[in-house]
């Protein structure tokens, strides 16, 4: 079964660059209208919110990825286990052994320890 997003996936490079055209904007507006410049400074805190939060989406997508190979690799050791005892191999337990200490050694690698 797909795995369908209930949102479509954020254009990131679109979205920074039109936070880069409001910027933009925000800098010529503020320097024509001086009395408004603490709205703009607002404006500019919620854009600055924009971008750390196009950061964290990219950091989560990659995460959400890494998570998501993960799975598929127990899932096809957990059918190539089945299949080798299905087979009379002599250690059906080899695939999941070797799948579940690849991973430790990947999560090791990036330092999340367990």
């Amino acid at each position: 079964m797909a795995h369908t997003h209930p949102y479509p996936e954020p254009a990131l490079q679109e979205v920074i660059d039109r936070n880069r055209t409001a910027r933009q904007l925000i800098t010529a507006f503020s320097s024509t209208t001086l009395t408004l410049a603490d709205i703009w400074q607002h404006v500019t805190t919620a854009l600055d919110d924009t971008l750390t939060l196009a950061a964290q989406i990219t950091s989560l997508h990659a995460e959400l990825s890494r998570v998501h190979r993960q799975r598929a690799d127990i899932i096809a050791a957990a059918r190539a286990t089945l299949a080798a005892h299905h087979d009379g191999e002599a250690d059906p337990l080899f695939y999941l052994r070797d799948e579940l200490t690849a991973q430790h050694a990947d999560e090791a690698r990036r330092g999340e320890g367990g």
